[in-house]
Parts: C-alpha cells; sequence; structure tokens
C-alpha cells in the first residue's frame, strides 16, 4: 500500500513528531511505502508529491514546523477540487490519506471520507479546539511558551509599575489564555467564551495598584467586550471564511489607560507560540497519534480521526471532528471566576 502524509493549517510544534511516527511504523512494521503531499491541501490539488521513506524522517523528532510545509488552501472552494485531489492521489498510486491538521483541514478529510477516498484524520493545532479528543499536540507548547512570556512580563510590570495585556492566540476558544494565565499568575483573564466587561476589568487593575502591584492580563485573540464586537486589524478572510484574528490586546491597553489614567503597554505573542521545539508531551502525544493512525490505514478504517480520550487513544468520525469549534467548558473557567471578565 502506497500511503500520503499531508500537514494542513497552521504549523504548530509536534508535527514532525506525527509525520516521524507514521512513516517509521508503515515501513518497518506494515511494509507501506510513503509519499509526501507538500504545503497541505494546495499539494493535493496541484500534484505536489515527493519521496517520504525513513531517511527523510531521521532526526525531525525535536523540530518545530512541518517538514512537509503547509497552507490555508481549502479545495472545496473550487468546484472540482475532489475531482483534482482524486486525480493526484491516482497519478501517484496513492491508496489511502493521513491528513494532519485542525478543524478546517479535517473538515476538507471529512468530505474526501464521504466522496469515497480513504482519509484518516489526526488533531493537531495549539488552539486545542478540535472536537472529539481531550487534547490536540501543540497546545502544550504553545502554552509552555506563553506562560513563560508572562513570567517575564511579571517582573518588567512591577518594575514600572504598569499593566501589561498579553494577547495570546486561540481563535474562538480560550484554551490557551485559560491554562497559561493561571499558570502564569495573571490577574485578569479573558476568553472568547465568555464576553467581558471592560470597566470591571479596569476596577480590577486600579484594586492592583492601591497595593502597589502591577497586574498582568491576559487576553485570548477572540475575546469580545460585552458592548461592541470583536476588535480585528484586518478584517480580510482566508479561503475558510475566517478572519484574521489580533487587536484586541492593543484596544484594551488603549481602554485601560484612559479610563484609569495609568500606563498600560501591549505583549503580542502571536507566531512565537507556534515555533520551536515541541514540549515532551507534544511530542509523545504527536507519537501516539501517529502510530495509531498508521494502524488505521493497515485496517482500512477510513473516514476516522484518532483522538486522545483520557489516557487512551481511540478513533471517533472525521464529521465528529468537523462538527464544531470545541470551546472550554463553563465548569472550568467558573473554578476561577474571580479572573474572568
Amino acid at each position: 500500500m502506497r500511503v500520503g502524509v499531508l500537514t494542513g493549517g497552521g504549523d504548530c510544534p509536534g508535527l514532525n513528531a506525527a509525520i516521524r511516527a507514521i512513516v517509521r511504523k508503515g515501513v518497518e512494521v506494515h511494509g507501506f511505502d510513503f509519499v509526501g503531499v507538500r504545503d497541505g491541501w494546495r499539494g493535493a490539488l496541484d500534484g505536489g508529491i515527493v519521496p517520504l521513506d525513513v531517511q527523510a524522517v531521521r532526526g525531525i523528532l525535536p523540530r518545530g514546523g512541518t517538514i512537509l510545509g503547509s497552507s490555508r488552501t481549502n479545495p472545496l472552494a473550487s468546484e472540482d477540487g475532489v475531482d483534482r485531489i482524486r486525480r493526484t492521489l491516482t497519478e501517484h498510486a496513492v491508496d489511502a490519506l493521513i491528513a494532519i491538521g485542525g478543524e478546517d483541514t479535517l473538515g476538507v478529510a471529512a468530505e474526501l471520507a464521504d466522496q469515497g477516498i480513504g482519509v484518516v484524520g489526526v488533531p493537531k493545532t495549539i488552539d486545542n479546539d478540535v472536537a472529539g479528543t481531550d487534547y490536540t499536540f501543540g497546545f502544550d507548547t504553545a502554552v509552555n511558551i506563553a506562560t513563560e512570556a508572562i513570567d517575564r512580563l511579571h517582573t518588567t510590570a512591577e518594575s514600572h509599575t504598569r499593566t501589561l495585556v498579553v494577547e495570546v492566540m486561540g481563535r474562538h476558544a480560550g484554551w490557551i489564555a485559560l491554562h497559561s494565565g493561571i499558570a502564569g499568575g495573571a490577574n485578569v483573564i479573558l476568553i472568547p467564551e465568555q464576553p467581558f466587561d471592560v470597566g470591571q476589568v479596569c476596577g480590577w487593575v486600579e484594586d492592583r495598584f492601591k497595593i502597589r502591584y502591577a497586574p498582568i492580563v491576559v487576553v485570548a485573540e477572540g475575546a469580545v467586550p460585552k458592548a461592541g464586537q470583536m476588535v480585528v486589524k484586518d478584517s480580510t478572510l482566508d479561503e475558510f471564511g475566517h478572519v484574521r484574528l489580533s487587536g484586541i490586546g492593543e484596544w484594551l491597553a488603549r481602554e485601560i489607560s484612559d479610563r484609569t489614567g495609568k500606563e498600560a503597554r501591549t505583549t503580542v505573542l502571536g507566531h512565537i507560540q507556534r515555533g520551536g521545539t515541541p514540549s515532551a508531551f507534544d511530542r509523545w502525544l504527536a507519537t501516539r497519534f501517529g502510530l495509531r493512525a498508521i494502524d488505521t490505514v493497515k485496517e482500512r478504517d477510513f473516514g476516522t480521526m484518532v483522538a486522545l480520550r483520557g489516557t487512551g487513544i481511540v478513533r471517533i468520525p472525521l464529521a465528529e471532528a468537523a462538527a464544531g469549534t470545541r470551546t472550554v467548558d463553563p465548569s472550568l473557567y467558573s473554578e476561577f471566576g474571580v479572573f474572568f471578565g
């Protein structure tokens, strides 16, 4: 059997670990041949196929990014997208495809499976928002990076007695903000799941200044004020119809400065959260996903995605993973209700 491997959407730490596990077990245990699909669904549309063997995946376990490249190409935006992918796979004698990605990539995979193409999904994203799995790889590394940044910002905030607003990624889910904010000792955490009151945030900030403590505010890029709408710098849409988020941090810092009369600065972590060496947990989870994914191909259980449930790896329908965004459950942030707007 010849298997194609594809990484789509935003990059994240652990992608190379997953590719490595898939190829090594696929070759050494199942005797499969492999090809890589370059740059996500773009390569599947345009015939971007490259050789992929054990030699190609040696030494990539600790590397961030993806050796296959990625893109936010949506093949379903084209009327002949599915046919073009089918043609690419046929021309290169690819019998099955493993798609590693977030909810958009997996949504395309679900449609391909419905069209009779043999696809298995692997969930990745720093946002941790894929339905059906307790965790995605990439998330743990992003949280560690954000937590370290918050730790560092505490000292400079205290030195100047100013508010520091830290904007983190997450799109419409507040997982990174919640985990890093709690772990980093933030004073205010604002997440998309809970619209916030700017006046209340400013009140919390002023309370911290009363005890000569410089406040740290962590805000997810998709957080929304109660009186207003989502703040973004760029309102253009990608091929999946998503707006490019970022801007809430700078807006909030200006509001705090204007309302309290005290200086507030913004740090936007942005793609720093995606880059660099994956954490031990993300390497471990990506490897487990990869091993189980190639076993799923071996058993021809197509149209499924591997997922973490508790400590076990299970298979679920791709349609379940593509059904919607996995947001933070209210029971989690209610435990820390004092921190939320």
